[in-house]
């Protein structure tokens, strides 16, 4: 392996290419997709620190230059009721990697409808996070090759219904170290992630982003 520093417009196109090379790959698999290839349910996984969510913004203009519709959702509106994710209280490490995410309904309200042999229509938010309410959102019907793109922590090993995700990997001294003290409490979760889960094994694009002005691509 070895470490590619690139520029965010390069690594933003990387990972367009990506996108259309799996959906071009996947046509026929009787998806959201029809004849311009399947839909395609993508993740960006990252530490908070990381910031996921930036990346995954930047995608949803080039894919949709691209000729693709984009569907932009948070793993965060895709939590467990909050009586059940801190049952153990609210600093709980172990929590936080198994119990946070919803992926259930995750898988129900978007991965699934959405993949091959899915109803097509999707749920874009589930819950706020915040008030922990239902956002009572209204079911939308995805479009022939639809990308989903979800950003979100923890997100990998955890049987979400995906065709592609990109992680953004911290060294662990960087992790440390952005890390605010409030939220010390969360470092064995991510311990945990790294050593049971491998996602930088896992990932199918890994992204080094110690410095966020200058990612470099891991490449075979």
């Amino acid at each position: 392996m070895r470490v590619q520093p690139v520029t965010e417009d390069v690594l933003v196109t990387r990972i367009v290419d990506l996108v259309l090379a799996t959906a071009a790959g996947s046509e026929g698999d009787g998806g959201a997709g029809g004849g311009d290839g399947r839909g395609v349910r993508m993740v960006v996984d990252g530490h908070p620190a990381a910031h996921p969510e930036r990346l995954a913004d930047a995608l949803v203009d080039p894919l949709r230059a691209a000729g693709r519709p984009v569907a932009r959702i948070r793993v965060r509106d895709f939590l467990r009721p909050r009586s059940l994710r801190l049952e153990h209280g609210p600093h709980d490490p172990d929590s936080l990697l198994d119990a946070w995410i919803d992926v259930a309904a995750l898988n129900r309200e978007v991965l699934m409808p959405v993949g091959p042999g899915g109803s097509g229509r999707y749920l874009p938010t589930l819950r706020d996070p915040d008030t922990d309410r239902s956002t009572r959102a209204a079911y939308v019907d995805a479009p022939p090759g639809l990308v989903v793109v979800l950003d979100g922590s923890l997100t990998l090993g955890r049987w979400l219904d995906l065709d592609l995700a990109v992680h953004l990997a911290l060294r662990p001294a960087t992790l440390r170290r952005l890390t605010p003290p409030a939220d010390a409490w969360t470092l064995p979760a991510y311990k945990r992630y790294a050593a049971e889960v491998d996602p930088e094994a896992v990932a199918d694009l890994v992204v080094r982003a110690d410095d966020p002005r200058h990612p470099a691509l891991v490449v075979a």
